[in-house]
């Protein structure tokens, strides 16, 4: 039987310490963090003990590569990555690239990733996203028939918005991606914003439906091809993807609660799986 696993993203995390944020995550039930990898020696030694200490698995984030030219960023991604095996983590879930970077450029990136994961022995998937090379389904799909060895982390969440849809009328290209999915953002967008305010709300029940479909897909496509482990995260994030009341600055609804809502969601619909 396929093991589902929920990890709790650190961003929106309140607490004044890491180590109060990891015990939060290690006591709401989840089996895991999805955080970046501090680059510094220190810094990794006391994610390291913290983790082992609270028996928290690690999916390592890469968000952060920067650059002014791609040999730029293309160093800092690379420096990112090597980072992020220094923890043996699940694996890194990476914000790839640029949605402005050529073809060529984009695909060094995917190359180099590869290459790097082959080295350190830590799978590197590409998280779909808004400004990245994954930014659009058209894009993403040239990309998945370039390099068959590539797969997604799916926030699908991002494409709603930049497609203006729930994607009905995209169905080859969504199953393409699904079939490419390793790791679950469970995050509902919809058409105008990356986030609804509240995923419990009745409003937002559509949006929600669309995102169970394309999720509900990903698991079976792992059960069929008998996968011992899937990922998922929950991803509701702060301000601004959380609105909040103009003025008062007050969310509109409690963070905490929605991602805890959303791992206990799909912790019941796939406990039979």
């Amino acid at each position: 039987m396929m093991q589902i696993t929920f990890f709790r993203s650190i961003w929106g995390m309140e607490e004044p310490t890491l180590e109060k944020n990891l015990k939060r995550i290690k006591e709401a039930g989840f089996d895991g963090v999805e955080m970046m990898v501090p680059l510094d020696k220190p810094g990794q030694q006391k994610l390291s003990t913290l983790l082992q200490d609270l028996e928290l698995d690690l999916i390592a984030s890469q968000w952060a590569a920067h650059g002014n030219t791609f040999s730029e960023y293309l160093q800092s991604f690379e420096t990112h990555l090597y980072a992020n095996a220094h923890l043996n983590p699940l694996f890194s879930n990476s914000q790839t690239g640029k949605d402005y970077y050529s073809p060529e450029q984009t695909s060094q990136l995917i190359e180099r990733a590869a290459q790097i994961a082959q080295e350190t022995q830590v799978p590197v998937l590409h998280e779909t996203h808004r400004g990245k090379f994954t930014f659009h389904t058209r894009s993403t799909e040239y990309f998945l028939q370039k390099h068959p060895d590539l797969r997604l982390t799916a926030d699908f969440s991002h494409w709603c918005t930049v497609c203006e849809s729930y994607l009905e009328d995209q169905k080859e290209i969504m199953e393409l991606a699904i079939s490419r999915t390793d790791h679950i953002h469970a995050r509902v967008g919809h058409p105008q914003a990356a986030q609804v305010s509240d995923p419990r709300a009745p409003e937002w029940q559509e949006a929600l439906q669309h995102h169970l479909h394309w999720w509900d897909a990903i698991v079976a496509n792992h059960q069929k091809k008998g996968s011992a482990v899937l990922t998922i995260c929950p991803e509701f994030g702060p301000y601004p993807y959380l609105p909040q009341e103009p003025y008062t600055q007050k969310p509109l609804a409690d963070l905490w609660e929605v991602n805890v809502y959303m791992k206990d969601l799909l912790q019941k619909r796939y406990s039979s799986d």
